[in-house]
């Protein structure tokens, strides 16, 4: 449903062709204009009748002038000829068809707005009727709790306690009289809906589909909504706090691990799951594309995130390690880090065990948050003394990225630039402007040249 992009679309259209009108307005009033001129300056130099003059226009080189002053006149009539046709033809055709088209726009706008409002008009029934459905249940289920309470008292009279069952009864009825409307509105908006997306608005816009394909987005229109059961109230409650219970059980509770996760290539994820939505698509409708053309990149950035996962468990570990602190892990990602473990396996241990005494206080030897403190230092020194990669050619801007997503960088159009890694078939290419300053950048909005030499090294 792309109502508005085609609604300014149509009117830039339309406004192109006006602009057209104007400009050949103004081309038949020059010509015109020209015309004229020329036709004055012929008749400027004609010579006068029944004067000397006249007669002295007998000889060859007079004769040529006024050849030349006659053949000018004709060209001004071509010119008049010119402003007639464009203004009989051109202008009437094209002012024509441009009404034509504000009179099929406004009656397809006009179509499509009172599809929009109906659509809308449906919604608001449903969200009416699926409310007074609600409250006509907590309704019903406060009136049987107070029948219950009445007909369990001894002291309430038998008149109370059948008041009270009346009423639980009316509530009741009401509640399965809202539960009915609610079912029947619900269905009648799905269908409403789905003739909406599928039939009113192709048909509406059936002549608009190359703006259709320009602005898609990927999504498919909305599903049909599900019929929400008010009449369980306790069996839905219970359902809602298992569900939190169990998401809370399942959230980790590791300082670095879950704040690493959540910040991993975000782009790359994105990337993913851009791919995966397109890959539905086609699935979906085969003639967009074929879906296992997409297999090949969805697989190369799963293995890009997986390896770039291992790395930040591998990461993580370091850091507890050297900081004492470290966390339970799993045999994989022991072996992981088993390089680092075998190197400094003394400093560790000794950390860990004398970190507490032996009635539970925290203790901690100055040698001990000595060797802490170096191991750190020499630990951040191999990171510091890293080797920046090395340019394998450069690139232009061929239009401005503001990389606002981490890891990414800004670009501006025209701009040259470093690549230190090339497209490895998820949509990124990594560039340096500096020595300080690098990051990804969309592989579409750059032109790249590659070194041959340093390719092959």
């Amino acid at each position: 449903d792309q109502f508005d992009n085609l609604e300014k679309h149509t009117q830039w259209g339309i406004d192109t062709l006006e602009k057209c009108i104007k400009f050949v307005k103004e081309r038949t009033e020059i010509e015109l204009s020209y015309a004229k001129q020329l036709r004055n300056l012929s008749k400027k130099y004609q010579p006068k009748k029944n004067s000397k003059e006249e007669e002295e226009y007998k000889y060859t080189s007079c004769k040529a002038f006024i050849s030349t002053l006659n053949e000018m006149n004709d060209y001004a009539g071509q010119h008049e000829v010119i402003s007639e046709n464009m203004a009989s033809q051109i202008i009437v055709d094209l002012a024509r068809y441009v009404q034509e088209l504000k009179q099929e726009r406004k009656s397809n706008f006009h179509d499509g707005r009172k599809a929009q409002q109906h659509i809308e008009t449906c919604w608001k029934q449903l969200e009416s009727s699926k409310r007074r459905f609600e409250r006509d249940c907590k309704e019903a289920d406060r009136a049987q709790q107070y029948f219950e309470k009445m007909d369990a008292d001894i002291n309430v009279t038998k008149a109370d306690v059948e008041k009270a069952r009346q009423q639980a009864q009316i509530r009741h009825q009401m509640a399965e009289d809202s539960k009915a409307d609610y079912s029947s509105i619900l269905q009648k908006f799905n269908h409403e809906q789905h003739e909406y997306y599928h039939t009113h608005i192709p048909n509406i816009f059936q002549d608009s589909q190359l703006v259709i394909e320009a602005y898609k987005s990927g999504f498919e229109p909305p599903g049909d909504i599900e019929f929400e059961d008010y009449t369980q109230p306790m069996k839905r409650t219970v359902s809602d706090n298992s569900l939190s219970n169990s998401r809370g059980e399942g959230k980790p509770d590791l300082k670095f691990g879950g704040k690493s996760k959540g910040k991993l290539w975000p782009f790359i994820k994105k990337n993913k799951d851009a791919i995966t939505k397109m890959k539905d698509v086609y699935l979906k409708n085969p003639q967009m594309g074929d879906p296992a053309s997409l297999d090949h990149k969805l697989a190369e950035v799963s293995q890009n995130i997986e390896k770039l996962r291992l790395e930040t468990q591998k990461f993580e570990a370091w850091l507890a390690e050297v900081e004492g602190r470290l966390p339970a892990r799993s045999e994989q990602a022991r072996r992981q880090s088993g390089l680092y473990d075998s190197q400094n396996p003394p400093t560790v241990n000794n950390c860990a065990q004398d970190r507490e005494s032996p009635d539970g206080s925290y203790t901690e030897e100055q040698s001990q948050e000595s060797e802490v403190k170096v191991l750190a230092t020499d630990f951040d020194d191999e990171f510091d003394d890293e080797e920046p990669l090395p340019a394998i050619g450069t690139c232009k801007a061929l239009y401005t990225f503001e990389g606002q997503n981490e890891g990414t960088i800004s670009v501006v159009e025209g701009e040259t630039l470093y690549v230190i890694e090339e497209d490895k078939g998820d949509g990124w290419t990594r560039i340096r402007r500096n020595e300080d300053e690098e990051g990804y950048v969309p592989t579409s909005y750059v032109e790249v040249y590659l070194d041959k030499n340093a390719k092959d090294s």
